[in-house]
């Protein structure tokens, strides 16, 4: 029993389900780039997990003291994991997320995985009170798509996959930062102008991330109809043999079914895109009109969460709908989690 406390209590310091928001960016990220599911990628993913929960330790390693005013039931002021065991699971965190970049992606995969380890440490310890804090995690979830984009096959140049990800990785990034506004103000609550910035932002994420992939089905549409013609003209039929000389059958209507040139990536990249604004946009429009930090808090939670069909969006976009399908399931899954373990 005292074992399986002090795992929850662990799981709590690193709020566990909330990595299911960053397999997603690697994958993206990898997408973009053309090769979304490989060793490299699932190493990268593995990697960017245990950086992610290096970061959670680290924070309240470093708020201790605020926590035990602001939020005392955590972990660490409630007593229940000593300060330094905080620190020691970041270390540990970090150099097995290290370890791993380096073992699954060798050089390519230290050169996204160091940046974002330094940056996480920047932030928790010194960047985070600051007017640079939310442009620093931004900028980590920035560097967590390009890690995916690294992680594409070592035959593509770094520069090419790191151009190939920039779009994704800049909406990802635009994301995090809008939740980083909204929690500096989880505890106190914040004017309803702030709230409704972040919703209109995230509004326009949504139709970054779709745009792509509804214009690229509007020109199949337009591609495959048939020509117009003119008033009173006859639409010619299909070819047929009399006594060994191919005519044509005026008016002929085919049976066959015209086959649906639109596809699955546009419907998933919008379904996703949809999912991600419903999730975040509702969290955020209550918090508008009643911008407390309770309503705040929840939308963080929220958008914490939301990564996933947005993730699962950008991913479609690149021409991996299934793999985005298989990602956007956890979402429904990281929300029930999030019940038993809060995201912030």
């Amino acid at each position: 029993m005292k074992e399986r406390r002090r795992f929850s209590d662990l799981a709590l310091l690193v709020r566990a389900p909330a990595a299911l928001s960053v397999p997603g960016d690697v994958l993206a990220g990898a997408a973009a780039a053309g090769d979304p599911l490989s060793i490299r990628t699932l190493g990268a993913m593995g990697s960017s997990v245990c950086l992610y929960w290096a970061g959670m330790a680290l924070n309240d390693y470093a708020d201790a003291t605020v926590d035990a005013v602001e939020r005392p039931e955590r972990p660490v002021p409630s007593g229940r994991v000593p300060r330094r065991t905080a620190l020691a699971v970041a270390g540990g965190l970090t150099a097995a997320g290290l370890g791993l970049a380096a073992v699954t992606g060798g050089r390519r995969g230290l050169v996204g995985a160091v940046p974002l380890a330094g940056l996480i440490w920047a932030y928790d310890l010194g960047l985070k009170g600051t007017p640079a804090g939310p442009a620093a995690m931004a900028g980590a979830r920035t560097l967590n798509v390009l890690t995916g984009a690294l992680a594409t096959a070592p035959g593509q140049w770094a520069g090419t996959a790191l151009r190939k990800g920039a779009g994704p990785a800049a909406l990802v990034g635009a994301h995090t930062y809008t939740l980083m506004a909204l929690s500096r103000h989880e505890i106190h609550g914040a004017p309803a102008r702030l709230p409704a910035v972040t919703l209109v932002a995230s509004t326009a994420t949504v139709v970054a991330a779709a745009a792509p992939a509804v214009r690229a089905a509007v020109r199949e549409v337009r591609r495959s109809a048939p020509p117009l013609l003119a008033p009173g003209a006859v639409r010619p039929g299909p070819a047929l043999t009399v006594r060994g000389s191919p005519r044509s059958t005026p008016g002929f209507t085919p049976s066959e079914p015209i086959a649906n040139p639109v596809g699955t990536t546009p419907l998933v990249t919008v379904g996703a895109a949809l999912a991600y604004l419903g999730a975040y946009g509702s969290a955020q429009l209550k918090a508008v009109r009643k911008p407390s930090g309770e309503n705040l808090r929840k939308a963080v939670g929220s958008g914490i969460l939301a990564l996933i069909p947005l993730q699962a969006a950008l991913t479609a976009r690149a021409g991996a709908p299934v793999a985005a399908a298989v990602l956007g399931v956890g979402h429904p899954l990281a929300r029930r989690l999030a019940r038993r373990i809060s995201p912030t």
